[in-house]
């Protein structure tokens, strides 16, 4: 069974505050918790082995890409949300940083289908 840490006994093990470990989960950067409130309805922050090793690759991502904790994040909600995916990759092919997906003769053939069934209604 894995001994559950204290807030404050990670953030030095990790080398950071634990402020910046509870603004990073307020970013979605730390694994998720199933822990219920304790004290007076304050919840006091536990971690797992595990969770330190998740936190500490976050950390890496950050530091090797030179990036905030908030652009890690972003990243995140990039890969995890298609309407997202899709309006960041519309800038990127706007700013000429991405070229347009290669269309298919099927996908020229179902927007033709389309174009002919909007016509007859």
């Amino acid at each position: 069974m894995e001994r559950d840490i204290p807030i404050s006994a990670a953030a030095e093990r990790l080398d950071t505050t634990p402020r910046m470990l509870r603004y990073r989960e307020g970013l979605g950067l730390l694994p998720v918790t199933k822990e219920q409130p304790t004290g007076r309805g304050h919840r006091h922050r536990r971690f797992t082995e595990g969770d330190l090793r998740t936190i500490a690759a976050g950390l890496e991502l950050e530091r090797g890409f030179d990036i905030t904790p908030a652009a890690l994040s972003f990243a995140l909600r990039v890969l995890s949300e298609p309407a997202t995916r899709e309006r960041v990759r519309g800038y990127g092919e706007r700013l000429g940083r991405l070229a347009p997906p290669p269309t298919r003769a099927l996908d020229f053939e179902k927007q033709k289908a389309l174009r002919l069934l909007r016509r007859e209604r």
